[in-house]
């Protein structure tokens, strides 16, 4: 069993700031504490940087198939791609398609998943048909490690479920100790000014963003959280991004109910007057579209205030040729875009080193949140004894810039193009492996585990 030794690092957790040595034995860390007195198989000296736990991504789309064509980083490019920007371990989506089992879902995701992966891996499902078969298929699912269902309350005839299979899901998830999260926007609404603005001829990028208004966000939020409540389940909001929507999970709060938030990083440096770009206002299309300055600083103090726990992506990357399936019309444009990479230099930079948040909120918000709420910790989101050795080393002062000519996502283009950076990652431990290190991948396709996940621990 190989041993790995860091020495003198500035070891950084959720709780704990102090510069020790980590010593690593196979897989999993075995001791920490000033000058160990031991020798190791290999010995990284790490004075000078910052280690944190390796990063948890939980709302990523790989090889995703959406709008009549696929994401395109596939689990080998995309795994690695994150593991460079600090990243060891994502939560992928399982997709139902309507009239299957959950079961055949599963089957097609782990065929693409399963010895390709570069980083570590798991999945929630997402369930798009909730029918009588669907119901009992969701115990299976949470034995196999699968404790978080998603839904969607927009894209209707494709994936959206109305508030009736979502009662129905909460009730039977709740049943088993499993966590329900939602895609919270108005679908019916969004709809409805899609097509009026398609009709009226305005067909420009910044119709997606005007078609999908604050309200429409805000709505669905209370909305779920109610039916939530409701029926005590655990519940999760994935890429919220505006005042509005946040002011509802405050609301919950009154009345003694949790609701997890999840951010995204473009949400918290990426703003609205992108879309008036009419070409590459494209690239910065998704849902929920970007919002407003006020919507940034509502994120950033929600961070703060603890309301906002989790800083994800929701990284769906397409090509540009994919981009221009929707040149002529702002609806036809793939959603989502390539941030798997970035997400942690970006928070670092934008959050850290500005003094927006702290480096315990840095390391919570991107590792320690995510693998309590969805089930892997301790092994997963901290640098403790017993723990995967998932370690990731940053520099602090170095400056850097995002481009890309040199990010590994397959993507030929940056929503973050010229970003200057400061704090770069060195190195990166992906269960006791060097995995990156001075920009190269040390570790290849199948490396990354499936990570079967219990249920909530926050």
């Amino acid at each position: 069993m190989a041993s790995l030794l860091l020495k003198n690092g500035r070891v950084v957790t959720a709780d704990s700031d102090s510069v020790c040595d980590i010593l690593v034995e196979g897989e999993t860390i075995v001791a920490l504490g000033r000058n160990l007195p031991v020798q190791a198989d290999h010995t990284i000296d790490a004075t000078g940087k910052i280690i944190v736990p390796g990063g948890i991504d939980p709302h990523v789309h790989l090889e995703m198939p959406f709008m009549g064509t696929f994401s395109s980083d596939t689990h080998e490019t995309g795994t690695r791609a994150a593991l460079h920007g600090g990243t060891t371990t994502v939560i992928d989506f399982v997709l139902q398609k309507q009239g299957h089992s959950l079961r055949e879902a599963l089957t097609e995701w782990q065929g693409r998943a399963t010895g390709t992966a570069v980083g570590d891996y798991s999945f929630h499902m997402a369930v798009t048909d909730f029918n009588p078969n669907t119901r009992a298929e969701i115990k299976d699912m949470i034995a196999e490690g699968i404790t978080s269902f998603k839904t969607f309350m927009a894209y209707k005839g494709a994936l959206m479920i109305d508030d009736a299979q979502m009662v129905g899901l909460m009730q039977e998830v709740k049943k088993h100790g499993g966590l329900v999260t939602a895609h919270a926007t108005n679908g019916d609404m969004i709809d409805t000014l899609i097509a009026q603005h398609r009709e009226q001829g305005k067909l420009t990028p910044l119709y997606h963003y005007l078609s999908q208004p604050e309200v429409t966000e805000a709505e669905a939020s209370g909305r779920f959280a109610d039916i939530a409540n409701y029926t005590g389940v655990n519940a999760y909001i994935v890429h919220l991004t505006c005042e509005g929507a946040l002011n509802q999970v405050r609301r919950a709060t009154e009345r003694n109910q949790r609701v997890f938030v999840e951010t995204c990083i473009q949400y918290l440096v990426l703003d609205a007057s992108l879309y008036e770009d009419e070409v590459n206002g494209a690239k910065v299309v998704m849902s929920p579209p970007l919002r407003e300055k006020k919507d940034q600083a509502t994120l950033w103090a929600g961070i703060n205030q603890g309301l906002v726990q989790v800083v994800g992506t929701d990284h769906c990357p397409f090509m540009w040729e994919q981009k221009l399936l929707g040149k002529d019309d702002f609806s036809k444009i793939p959603n989502g875009h390539p941030a798997i990479e970035h997400r942690m230099e970006l928070l670092f930079s934008e959050g850290v080193t500005t003094g927006k948040i702290s480096l315990q909120k840095f390391v919570e918000v991107t590792s320690t949140n995510a693998a309590k709420i969805f089930g892997m910790f301790p092994r997963k989101g901290t640098i403790s004894i017993g723990a995967d050795a998932d370690l990731v080393l940053l520099d602090p002062e170095k400056k850097h810039s995002i481009s890309a000519d040199t990010h590994h996502m397959n993507c030929d283009y940056s929503a973050y193009e010229g970003w200057e950076l400061t704090g770069k990652i060195d190195t990166v431990i992906l269960r006791g492996q060097v995995a990156v290190q001075g920009g190269e991948t040390k570790v290849g396709r199948g490396y990354g585990q499936f990570i079967k996940r219990g249920k909530t621990a926050f």
